[in-house]
Protein backbone atom coordinates (compact mmCIF):
# COMPACT_ATOMS: atom_id res chain seq x y z
CA UNK A 1 0.00 0.00 0.00
CA UNK A 2 1.15 3.47 -0.92
CA UNK A 3 2.14 6.46 1.51
CA UNK A 4 1.79 9.72 1.74
CA UNK A 5 5.56 9.68 1.08
CA UNK A 6 5.39 7.67 -2.19
CA UNK A 7 3.02 10.40 -3.44
CA UNK A 8 5.34 13.26 -2.12
CA UNK A 9 8.01 11.18 -4.74
CA UNK A 10 6.23 10.73 -7.60
CA UNK A 11 3.69 13.47 -7.85
CA UNK A 12 0.61 11.27 -8.56
CA UNK A 13 -1.48 9.96 -5.98
CA UNK A 14 -1.82 5.93 -6.80
CA UNK A 15 -5.01 4.12 -6.97
CA UNK A 16 -7.40 3.79 -3.58
CA UNK A 17 -4.26 6.27 -1.51
CA UNK A 18 -5.26 9.27 -0.11
CA UNK A 19 -4.30 12.81 -0.54
CA UNK A 20 -4.15 15.12 2.31
CA UNK A 21 -6.53 12.29 3.87
CA UNK A 22 -9.08 12.61 1.28
CA UNK A 23 -9.74 10.80 -1.72
CA UNK A 24 -7.96 12.07 -5.00
CA UNK A 25 -11.83 12.84 -5.93
CA UNK A 26 -12.80 14.29 -2.80
CA UNK A 27 -9.27 16.80 -3.17
CA UNK A 28 -10.47 18.09 -6.45
CA UNK A 29 -13.99 18.58 -5.03
CA UNK A 30 -12.07 20.86 -2.54
CA UNK A 31 -10.01 22.38 -4.83
CA UNK A 32 -12.65 23.59 -6.81
CA UNK A 33 -14.85 24.86 -3.73
CA UNK A 34 -12.91 27.73 -3.79
CA UNK A 35 -14.32 30.91 -6.16
CA UNK A 36 -11.72 31.78 -7.59
CA UNK A 37 -9.54 28.89 -7.92
CA UNK A 38 -12.52 27.33 -9.81
CA UNK A 39 -13.11 30.00 -12.22
CA UNK A 40 -9.69 29.97 -13.53
CA UNK A 41 -9.89 26.11 -13.75
CA UNK A 42 -12.06 25.74 -15.55
CA UNK A 43 -11.58 29.35 -18.05
CA UNK A 44 -8.38 27.57 -18.26
CA UNK A 45 -10.11 23.98 -19.64
CA UNK A 46 -12.45 25.77 -21.68
CA UNK A 47 -9.02 28.12 -23.39
CA UNK A 48 -7.56 24.86 -24.20
CA UNK A 49 -10.85 23.79 -25.95
CA UNK A 50 -10.72 26.59 -28.05
CA UNK A 51 -7.08 26.23 -29.33
CA UNK A 52 -7.96 22.91 -30.09
CA UNK A 53 -10.63 24.70 -32.33
CA UNK A 54 -8.87 26.24 -34.05
CA UNK A 55 -7.97 22.90 -35.99
CA UNK A 56 -11.06 23.22 -37.45
CA UNK A 57 -11.26 27.20 -38.50
CA UNK A 58 -7.55 27.57 -40.08
CA UNK A 59 -8.78 30.45 -41.68
CA UNK A 60 -9.05 32.47 -38.61
CA UNK A 61 -5.82 31.87 -38.17
CA UNK A 62 -4.25 32.06 -41.18
CA UNK A 63 -6.05 35.93 -41.31
CA UNK A 64 -4.43 36.99 -38.14
CA UNK A 65 -1.19 35.91 -39.42
CA UNK A 66 -1.27 37.26 -42.93
CA UNK A 67 -2.71 40.75 -42.14
CA UNK A 68 0.03 41.72 -40.60
CA UNK A 69 2.60 40.95 -43.41
CA UNK A 70 -0.11 43.07 -45.49
CA UNK A 71 -0.13 46.30 -43.67
CA UNK A 72 3.92 45.98 -42.66
CA UNK A 73 4.38 45.93 -46.57
CA UNK A 74 2.04 48.65 -47.19
CA UNK A 75 2.89 51.07 -44.62
CA UNK A 76 6.39 50.67 -44.83
CA UNK A 77 7.19 50.69 -48.64
CA UNK A 78 4.45 52.07 -50.34
CA UNK A 79 4.26 55.05 -48.30
CA UNK A 80 8.14 55.02 -45.72
CA UNK A 81 10.31 56.01 -48.66
CA UNK A 82 8.38 59.32 -48.44
CA UNK A 83 8.25 59.36 -44.32
CA UNK A 84 11.64 58.96 -44.08
CA UNK A 85 13.05 55.36 -45.45
CA UNK A 86 15.06 52.95 -43.32
CA UNK A 87 14.52 55.31 -40.26
CA UNK A 88 10.61 55.30 -40.49
CA UNK A 89 10.66 51.75 -40.72
CA UNK A 90 12.43 51.29 -37.63
CA UNK A 91 9.91 53.89 -36.01
CA UNK A 92 6.80 52.07 -37.99
CA UNK A 93 7.56 48.82 -35.88
CA UNK A 94 5.82 49.61 -32.75
CA UNK A 95 2.72 51.22 -34.21
CA UNK A 96 2.35 48.39 -36.28
CA UNK A 97 2.61 45.77 -33.38
CA UNK A 98 0.46 48.30 -31.46
CA UNK A 99 -2.29 47.93 -34.19
CA UNK A 100 -1.42 43.89 -34.80
CA UNK A 101 -2.36 43.88 -31.32
CA UNK A 102 -5.58 45.81 -31.84
CA UNK A 103 -6.84 43.95 -34.60
CA UNK A 104 -6.62 40.53 -33.05
CA UNK A 105 -9.96 42.01 -31.22
CA UNK A 106 -12.04 40.91 -33.73
CA UNK A 107 -10.29 36.98 -33.55
CA UNK A 108 -12.64 37.12 -29.89
CA UNK A 109 -15.53 38.83 -31.33
CA UNK A 110 -15.89 36.47 -34.22
CA UNK A 111 -15.32 33.03 -32.21
CA UNK A 112 -17.45 33.92 -29.27
CA UNK A 113 -19.71 34.94 -31.80
CA UNK A 114 -19.94 31.42 -33.85
CA UNK A 115 -20.06 29.98 -30.38
CA UNK A 116 -23.25 31.76 -30.01
CA UNK A 117 -24.75 31.05 -33.19
CA UNK A 118 -24.29 27.58 -33.40
CA UNK A 119 -25.71 26.66 -29.67
CA UNK A 120 -21.73 25.90 -27.99
CA UNK A 121 -22.53 28.57 -25.17
CA UNK A 122 -26.20 27.15 -24.81
CA UNK A 123 -24.50 23.68 -23.98
CA UNK A 124 -21.75 24.95 -21.72
CA UNK A 125 -24.76 27.05 -19.81
CA UNK A 126 -26.25 23.21 -19.00
CA UNK A 127 -22.59 22.38 -17.55
CA UNK A 128 -22.22 23.40 -13.51
CA UNK A 129 -19.34 25.73 -14.88
CA UNK A 130 -19.17 29.29 -13.89
CA UNK A 131 -20.07 32.41 -16.65
CA UNK A 132 -17.12 34.46 -16.36
CA UNK A 133 -15.10 31.28 -16.72
CA UNK A 134 -16.20 30.79 -20.54
CA UNK A 135 -15.73 34.37 -21.23
CA UNK A 136 -12.39 34.01 -19.76
CA UNK A 137 -11.38 30.99 -21.34
CA UNK A 138 -11.72 32.68 -24.84
CA UNK A 139 -10.08 35.86 -23.72
CA UNK A 140 -7.08 33.76 -22.68
CA UNK A 141 -7.12 31.73 -25.53
CA UNK A 142 -6.83 34.20 -28.13
CA UNK A 143 -3.78 35.57 -25.90
CA UNK A 144 -1.67 32.65 -28.34
CA UNK A 145 -3.34 33.91 -31.17
CA UNK A 146 -2.01 37.52 -30.42
CA UNK A 147 1.69 36.16 -29.47
CA UNK A 148 1.29 34.70 -33.22
CA UNK A 149 0.81 37.80 -35.04
CA UNK A 150 3.19 40.05 -33.06
CA UNK A 151 6.14 37.30 -34.05
CA UNK A 152 4.73 37.48 -37.84
CA UNK A 153 4.96 41.57 -37.14
CA UNK A 154 8.16 41.28 -35.69
CA UNK A 155 9.74 39.34 -38.22
CA UNK A 156 8.55 41.68 -40.85
CA UNK A 157 10.04 44.52 -38.86
CA UNK A 158 13.16 42.67 -38.53
CA UNK A 159 13.41 41.79 -42.37
CA UNK A 160 12.82 45.50 -43.06
CA UNK A 161 16.02 46.77 -40.68
CA UNK A 162 14.00 47.32 -37.62
CA UNK A 163 15.98 46.05 -34.07
CA UNK A 164 15.99 46.37 -30.80
CA UNK A 165 18.54 48.73 -29.08
CA UNK A 166 18.06 47.78 -25.56
CA UNK A 167 18.43 45.16 -23.51
CA UNK A 168 16.17 42.04 -22.83
CA UNK A 169 15.05 43.31 -19.97
CA UNK A 170 13.29 45.97 -21.81
CA UNK A 171 12.11 44.08 -24.55
CA UNK A 172 10.59 41.14 -22.06
CA UNK A 173 8.66 44.48 -20.45
CA UNK A 174 7.76 45.10 -24.18
CA UNK A 175 6.10 42.17 -24.46
CA UNK A 176 4.46 41.80 -20.99
CA UNK A 177 2.85 45.17 -22.03
CA UNK A 178 1.76 44.25 -25.45
CA UNK A 179 0.02 40.90 -23.27
CA UNK A 180 -1.77 43.09 -20.90
CA UNK A 181 -2.99 45.36 -23.74
CA UNK A 182 -4.14 42.65 -25.85
CA UNK A 183 -6.28 40.76 -23.12
CA UNK A 184 -7.98 44.28 -22.03
CA UNK A 185 -9.06 44.82 -25.86
CA UNK A 186 -10.14 41.33 -26.00
CA UNK A 187 -12.57 42.07 -23.16
CA UNK A 188 -13.60 44.68 -25.79
CA UNK A 189 -14.26 41.84 -28.60
CA UNK A 190 -16.18 39.80 -25.95
CA UNK A 191 -18.88 42.81 -25.43
CA UNK A 192 -19.03 43.32 -29.09
CA UNK A 193 -19.74 39.75 -29.83
CA UNK A 194 -22.49 39.84 -26.83
CA UNK A 195 -24.53 42.79 -28.15
CA UNK A 196 -24.81 41.91 -32.09
CA UNK A 197 -27.16 39.37 -32.95
CA UNK A 198 -25.03 37.10 -35.30
CA UNK A 199 -21.57 36.63 -36.50
CA UNK A 200 -21.65 38.47 -39.91
CA UNK A 201 -22.79 41.75 -37.79
CA UNK A 202 -20.32 41.19 -35.51
CA UNK A 203 -17.33 40.54 -38.04
CA UNK A 204 -18.21 44.06 -39.26
CA UNK A 205 -19.24 45.75 -36.27
CA UNK A 206 -15.78 44.74 -34.86
CA UNK A 207 -13.70 45.79 -37.67
CA UNK A 208 -15.47 49.30 -38.02
CA UNK A 209 -14.38 50.83 -34.72
CA UNK A 210 -11.09 49.75 -35.11
CA UNK A 211 -9.98 51.48 -38.47
CA UNK A 212 -10.13 55.06 -36.77
CA UNK A 213 -9.00 53.92 -33.19
CA UNK A 214 -5.63 52.93 -34.90
CA UNK A 215 -4.90 55.29 -37.65
CA UNK A 216 -5.99 58.12 -35.52
CA UNK A 217 -2.89 57.50 -33.02
CA UNK A 218 0.82 58.54 -33.36
CA UNK A 219 1.05 55.03 -34.46
CA UNK A 220 2.25 54.93 -37.84
CA UNK A 221 2.80 59.69 -37.83
CA UNK A 222 3.26 62.06 -35.39
CA UNK A 223 -0.01 62.93 -33.69
CA UNK A 224 0.92 66.49 -33.58
CA UNK A 225 0.46 66.63 -37.28
CA UNK A 226 -3.43 65.72 -36.63
CA UNK A 227 -5.58 68.62 -37.20
CA UNK A 228 -7.54 70.51 -34.25
CA UNK A 229 -9.05 67.42 -31.92
CA UNK A 230 -7.80 64.86 -33.53
CA UNK A 231 -4.27 65.96 -32.60
CA UNK A 232 -5.93 65.97 -29.05
CA UNK A 233 -7.39 62.20 -29.45
CA UNK A 234 -4.54 61.01 -30.88
CA UNK A 235 -2.47 62.12 -27.79
CA UNK A 236 -4.86 60.36 -25.07
CA UNK A 237 -5.28 57.42 -27.26
CA UNK A 238 -4.04 54.09 -25.56
CA UNK A 239 -2.82 53.10 -28.94
CA UNK A 240 -0.85 56.06 -29.16
CA UNK A 241 0.41 55.32 -26.00
CA UNK A 242 1.35 51.44 -26.32
CA UNK A 243 3.34 52.14 -29.58
CA UNK A 244 5.25 55.32 -27.53
CA UNK A 245 5.66 52.70 -24.82
CA UNK A 246 6.96 50.12 -27.41
CA UNK A 247 9.66 52.36 -28.68
CA UNK A 248 11.23 53.69 -25.81
CA UNK A 249 11.48 50.08 -24.33
CA UNK A 250 13.34 49.08 -27.74
CA UNK A 251 15.14 52.06 -27.78
CA UNK A 252 13.64 53.47 -31.77
CA UNK A 253 13.91 56.95 -31.79
CA UNK A 254 11.68 58.56 -34.32
CA UNK A 255 12.93 60.22 -37.79
CA UNK A 256 14.27 63.30 -38.02
CA UNK A 257 12.04 66.19 -38.35
CA UNK A 258 9.70 64.12 -37.17
CA UNK A 259 7.03 66.70 -34.08
CA UNK A 260 7.33 65.04 -30.72
CA UNK A 261 3.94 65.46 -28.63
CA UNK A 262 3.91 66.81 -25.02
CA UNK A 263 0.43 65.42 -23.40
CA UNK A 264 1.09 63.46 -20.56
CA UNK A 265 0.60 59.96 -21.95
CA UNK A 266 3.45 61.09 -24.20
CA UNK A 267 5.84 61.73 -21.56
CA UNK A 268 4.53 58.37 -19.49
CA UNK A 269 3.75 56.17 -21.96
CA UNK A 270 3.99 52.99 -20.36
CA UNK A 271 2.25 53.77 -17.24
CA UNK A 272 -0.87 55.78 -18.97
CA UNK A 273 -0.67 52.35 -21.18
CA UNK A 274 -0.81 49.82 -17.74
CA UNK A 275 -3.42 52.68 -16.69
CA UNK A 276 -5.63 52.69 -19.40
CA UNK A 277 -5.45 48.76 -19.83
CA UNK A 278 -6.59 48.09 -16.19
CA UNK A 279 -9.44 50.04 -16.39
CA UNK A 280 -10.69 48.89 -20.07
CA UNK A 281 -10.28 45.19 -18.49
CA UNK A 282 -12.36 45.82 -15.48
CA UNK A 283 -15.17 48.28 -17.45
CA UNK A 284 -15.57 45.43 -20.07
CA UNK A 285 -15.57 42.39 -18.00
CA UNK A 286 -18.34 43.85 -15.73
CA UNK A 287 -19.89 44.87 -19.31
CA UNK A 288 -19.56 41.27 -20.54
CA UNK A 289 -20.65 38.91 -17.76
CA UNK A 290 -23.73 41.68 -17.60
CA UNK A 291 -25.03 41.22 -20.99
CA UNK A 292 -23.77 37.28 -21.04
CA UNK A 293 -25.78 36.94 -18.13
CA UNK A 294 -28.93 38.67 -19.66
CA UNK A 295 -28.48 37.43 -23.13
CA UNK A 296 -28.34 33.68 -21.87
CA UNK A 297 -31.18 34.23 -19.82
CA UNK A 298 -33.90 34.47 -22.25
Amino acid sequence: MSTPTDVRRTGFPHRGETVGGLPPAAARTRARRNPALRVVAEGADLALRNLLHLRRTPGLLISCLVEPVVYALLIGYVFGNSLGGTAYRSYLVAGLIAQTVAFTTTFTTVGLSRDLDQGMVDRFRTLPISRVALLLGRTTSDLATCLGSVAVTTVCGLAMGWRPHTGPVEVATGVLLVLLFSFAMSWIGVFVALVTPNAQVAGSLGVIWLFPATFISSGFVSGATLPGPLSTLAAWNPITSLANALRRLFGNTPPPGFPVQRAWPAHHPALYTVGCSVLVAAAFITLSTWRHRTRTSR
